[in-house]
């Protein structure tokens, strides 16, 4: 949906984004880090605590429950406030949670273990949720590059976190902690530094900054009055936010179930912690690394198109991780690797479709909802596929993940979005981001 930007915001608009845009960029960067926590060793932490690999899933199924229910909450309280109160508020409980999580393994008391990584899940979301905010002042045509910018910025963090499990375990162990609760220390500091860049220095707010038709002076802050508390029925319901959803759902749950259960597929196969850190960080940075591209796809050739794209993608991740020989670390880097670009393609296709069919009065409250079936999908996600591969084996769990992941191309082609009437050099052909 194109808006026309008010004329005090519109004055200085590329240089508030530029800023907006940088703010965000650090931020992003400390979360990566501490996201890359969970995704390296939550699994491997229920494993030494629970002594079972049928539960090492419920890691990831506990913290996308709490992102699921973070997603909502953050949502609305972007919404009424804006984004730099939802973001910074989800990086401070991601915190708290990450704090918990050690507390939780040098108990070793499983129950405050689970709790914690529950609460942490609201790092997750707060990172994915910033891609909105990147797209916030960005004209139609060119949301889709700058949502992938702000994802990009998550590289650096994510990419570093699971390579400096030897350090922060080693810390962990020199403190009286178990080596495996090294990264979420890391979380901890990361998460607590990205509050603080948001609270600090994400001013003026975008989302408050880009809303329509509101009265205000250059350069001010827009005041956060009372706002619609979410998204109504029918808005819920647009062909373009169910595709949108449809579509970020289901490469959610593929990438999870895939992702969740690499860790203990390597080390029940003699990997050490250091090939399974190297695995995860490419499988991670290929989950963001690709996302400006991706956000210019978006641009250039429409939401739907990037979607199905994203399905036969992530078909060929599941097959080859697969076919993958389980003593060989190069095939299954590169399965992961595929599996995180067929993730960047969904994610981005999705933020599309759901960005451009949502109106600008319940935007952050929609994007939050559907943000909330990717984390249910993911928690799903997590879940069944430690009871897959306790029964089946990891080629069974990531060959049936490639062919769910074929369910994005039919939903896309059979749904009715299309796109809304616009200027620019990306007015082609889907929806824009």
């Amino acid at each position: 949906m194109t808006q026309t930007a008010p004329p005090a915001a519109a004055s200085g608009f590329s240089r508030g984004q530029r800023r907006a845009l940088s703010v965000l960029g650090v931020s992003q960067a400390l979360g990566g880090a501490g996201m890359a926590a969970g995704i390296t060793v939550g699994a491997l932490l229920a494993q030494d605590l629970l002594r079972s690999t049928s539960l090492t899933g419920l890691p990831a199924a506990l913290y996308t429950i709490g992102a699921a229910l973070g997603a909502v909450a953050l949502g609305r309280v972007c919404q009424r406030f804006g984004r730099r109160s939802g973001l910074a508020l989800g990086n401070g409980v991601a915190a708290l949670g990450s704090a918990g999580v050690v507390a939780g393994a040098a108990a070793r008391w499983p129950a405050l273990l689970l709790v914690a990584l529950f609460v942490y899940g609201a790092g997750t979301v707060t990172g994915l949720l910033a891609r909105y905010t990147g797209a916030d002042l960005a004209p139609p045509e060119r949301r889709g590059r700058a949502a992938g910018i702000v994802l990009f910025a998550m590289t650096l963090g994510a990419v570093v976190g699971p390579n400096l499990m030897g350090p922060t375990g080693a810390v962990a162990e020199a403190w009286g902690i178990p080596r495996l609760a090294g990264p979420f220390l890391l979380a901890v500091a990361a998460y607590t530094a990205a509050a603080l860049v948001l609270l600090v220095w994400l001013r003026p707010d975008p989302l408050l900054l880009a809303r329509p038709r509101e009265p205000r002076d250059a350069g001010a802050e827009p005041e956060p009055g009372p706002r619609a508390p979410g998204p109504r029925g029918p808005v819920l319901r647009a062909p373009g936010v169910i595709t949108g959803a449809t579509v970020l759902v289901v490469a959610q749950l593929v990438m999870i179930a895939v992702m969740t259960m690499t860790p203990v597929h390597m080390t029940g196969h003699g990997q050490g912690t250091q090939a399974v850190g190297l695995v995860i960080a490419l499988h991670v940075g290929a989950m963001f690394l690709p996302s400006p591209l991706s956000g210019l796809l978006a641009d250039r050739f429409g939401g739907r198109r990037v979607a199905a794209a994203a399905g036969a993608v992530l078909l060929a991740a599941g097959l080859a991780a697969a076919l993958a020989p389980p003593a060989s670390v190069t095939p299954l880097a590169c399965a992961l690797v595929v599996l995180g670009v067929g993730w960047n393609l969904a994610l981005l296709g999705g933020t599309a479709l759901i960005t451009d069919a949502a109106p600008a009065e319940n935007r952050a409250a929609v994007q939050g909802m559907a943000d909330v079936g990717m984390s249910v999908a993911g928690a799903t996600g997590g879940m069944v596929s430690g009871l897959v591969m306790g029964g089946g084996g990891y080629p069974v769990l990531t060959a049936a993940a490639g062919a769910l992941a074929l369910a994005v191309i039919p939903a896309v082609a059979l749904s009715g979005t299309r796109r809304h009437p616009r200027k620019g050099p990306g007015a082609h052909g889907g929806a824009s981001a």
